[in-house]
């Protein structure tokens, strides 16, 4: 799957999770002012109510941000968001924070996906990384001498 890079601010996030969101905070929200208004709940089951519908509208948002940040990370991102969704305790959403990809970078020249570990695009082959003069395996800027074969790295 190709990453996808994100589009502006708070892009993570998916427009259709934020309507998700706001959809099951205000249905609820309406549905506990109503209970309360016929006299079935008093003040304080209203507060915790509240809360709830507010709990429900930040999970829903989460679930969203893991779906649209796995998308980001060229992971299968509708299996993490089943996983976070049906995984009780919350389990498949620490999973999905301790097993997720790190960020690709992208390409200067083409905007091709390059992930972590890869001196060269794969698209146009152009030098991403700095890469030793020996074993040609990628470098970090700041390292004087290659970790793998031990030559000096200009």
């Amino acid at each position: 799957m190709t990453p996808v890079p994100p589009q502006g601010r708070g892009a993570t996030i998916p427009f259709g999770a934020w309507l998700a969101a706001m959809l099951a905070c205000g249905g609820a929200l309406i549905f506990f002012l109503f209970a309360g208004m016929n006299g079935h709940l008093g003040v304080p089951e209203l507060v915790v109510c509240t809360i709830c519908a507010f709990l429900l509208a930040g999970y829903i948002l989460v679930i969203g941000y893991i779906y649209g940040d796995a998308r980001r990370r060229g992971m299968n991102a509708v299996l993490w968001a089943l996983l976070a969704f049906f995984a009780p305790s919350a389990i498949g959403i620490i999973l999905y924070f301790i097993l997720r990809s790190p960020l690709p970078i992208y390409c200067w020249k083409c905007g091709g996906a390059v992930f972590n570990g890869y001196p060269h695009c794969p698209l146009c082959g152009v030098n991403v990384t700095p890469v030793c003069p020996s074993c040609h395996r990628a470098v970090q800027s700041p390292w004087s001498h290659c970790p793998w074969c031990g030559v000096k790295v200009a």
